[in-house]
């Protein structure tokens, strides 16, 4: 994390000396719209994505490259033009595109994700996710279930979308027992939707309502 100083002056016989008074971190931003901009969860916490995790995501995004909707790697150029033209300006309206969040285990990020292509109509969004990607071997069912979990707190009882869904492609069987655990439905599956390494994949959709508002 990135530290701010204050610096104070203090006058001895003929010359100003400069000290450090005081060593404090960047304040967390966050989402105003939100009332609560930290969630926990089995000792995991989820908070307003984070500028000092964007190296970090970038690697994981270019890593996993086979399952998102990226064509090609990303750059320092990139992420740093991502995070000042797109990222940043997510803490300045009430209604974003999308919401981005930074999961932690004790203080240290493991992954990110949040609500995307949100429809403020419709009241329903999109859930993306991307982890850490030396955890997905042991942990992958484990940290998308607590992801899950907590972004459908945040979708549900704090936005009050009427629905969350995802859009996969289905190249990883490991995603859809922890869906089902948390109560998300397959709504749809789309044949030969896009296209893959020169094959058509199928996509899955799984989505959930909010009971809260019926």
């Amino acid at each position: 994390m990135t530290d701010h100083y204050i610096f104070g002056k203090f006058a001895c016989s003929n010359f100003i000396s400069i000290l450090v008074i005081q060593k404090r971190p960047i304040v967390d931003r966050n989402y105003t719209f939100l009332k609560n901009n930290k969630w926990f969860h089995k000792g995991y916490t989820l908070v307003p994505i984070r500028d000092e995790d964007k190296f970090l995501i970038m690697k994981w995004r270019n890593e996993q490259l086979f399952h998102l909707r990226q064509n090609s790697p990303l750059t320092v150029v990139d992420q740093k033009r991502y995070f000042k033209n797109v990222v940043n300006k997510l803490f300045e309206t009430d209604v974003p595109d999308q919401i981005l969040f930074s999961l932690l285990q004790n203080d240290v990020c493991i992954g990110y994700g949040g609500l995307v292509h949100i429809n403020w109509t419709d009241m329903n969004a999109e859930i993306s996710f991307v982890m850490n990607t030396e955890l997905e071997k042991l942990e992958f069912e484990k940290n998308w279930e607590i992801f899950l979990n907590l972004i459908q707190k945040i979708a549900f009882e704090e936005v009050h979308f009427h629905k969350i869904y995802t859009f996969a492609f289905d190249l990883r069987p490991r995603l859809y027992a922890a869906l089902t655990h948390e109560g998300f439905k397959e709504e749809a599956r789309l044949s030969e939707h896009v296209r893959h390494l020169d094959t058509f994949i199928d996509v899955l959709i799984h989505s959930k309502f909010n009971t809260r508002l019926s």
